[in-house]
């Protein structure tokens, strides 16, 4: 008989299909925990919410926080997730560092405000004025802050005597607030709001106890800070184990006259100035 010419049919591999629910769990689980251990570790993102750091920060901005530079502690980890007391890896951070901690109270909530004395300083405000260690800060005027009025932030003055006339200016309403330049004696600067004399304008001496921080906000008459009890709303003395992490960079801002569902108003509401601000 002679060969049949036609080969005969290689045999076809089934090509078994990975995935399914199974991956798909793996992924998203494997995602979580990328995001945790990014979060808990390296950075996170936090909202400007309120005008206590103006001029500086403004309410709509947002910023990646550094979480290594102090160390790590339970308010550190995201969702509650750590138990464990004290702080791994600690450093002291610097005065002057805008910081964002754990409220130390019944709140859960994250606060933030610059660093304005160490464990052991002493500290008061008078007439407006810091005295650090019975030095008293420099504090020089200068130009008026103008903010612009835009949907998310309003004129805001914390009391009726405090209130200054809108300046008008490239068909825009700016509201005005006496600005002063603060020098700490490592000569960092930065610049500080002053709108009246208010009760956190004259203080006692506090003395910065062991372990714990003095804070204060930029925007100093709209600021419950360490100058106040948290009895009184304020935040006192902040315990070492809640700061949470160092201001770094701005990677968005708003003005808050976006629309969610019309996108094209995402762009247009951006303040692309303060985009890209670092700490």
């Amino acid at each position: 008989m002679e060969a049949s010419d036609q080969a005969e049919p290689k045999p076809v591999k089934k090509v078994q299909k990975s995935g399914g629910l199974a991956e798909t769990t793996r992924f998203l689980l494997f995602l979580f925990l990328f995001a945790i251990i990014l979060r808990s570790f390296i950075v996170a993102p936090f909202m400007i919410p309120s005008g206590s750091m103006l001029p500086r920060m403004m309410i709509g901005d947002y910023l990646f926080v550094a979480k290594w530079p102090y160390g790590f502690s339970r308010y550190s980890i995201p969702f509650g997730l750590a138990s464990f007391d004290g702080r791994i890896l600690a450093n002291e951070p610097e005065r002057g560092d805008i910081v964002i901690f754990q409220y130390p109270g019944r709140r859960d909530e994250d606060y933030v405000k610059r660093l304005i004395g160490l464990p052991g300083d002493t500290v008061q405000v008078r007439g407006g004025q810091i005295v650090l260690n019975g030095e008293a800060v420099p504090r020089v005027r200068i130009a008026d802050y103008l903010m612009p009025l835009t949907a998310n932030s309003p004129c805001r003055y914390v009391e009726p005597e405090a209130e200054r006339p809108a300046v008008m200016a490239d068909g825009r309403t700016y509201c005005a607030y006496r600005r002063y330049r603060e020098t700490l004696p490592s000569g960092r600067s930065y610049q500080v709001l002053d709108q009246y004399s208010g009760s956190g304008d004259d203080t006692p001496v506090f003395v910065v106890p062991e372990g714990h921080y003095f804070m204060m906000g930029d925007n100093r008459d709209d600021s419950l800070d360490s100058r106040f009890s948290q009895d009184a709303g304020g935040v006192g003395f902040l315990p070492a184990d809640h700061l949470v992490g160092r201001a770094l960079i701005t990677f968005f801002s708003t003005d808050g006259s976006a629309a969610w569902l019309k996108p094209w108003t995402w762009l247009t509401a951006a303040r692309w100035d303060r985009i890209g601000e670092t700490y």
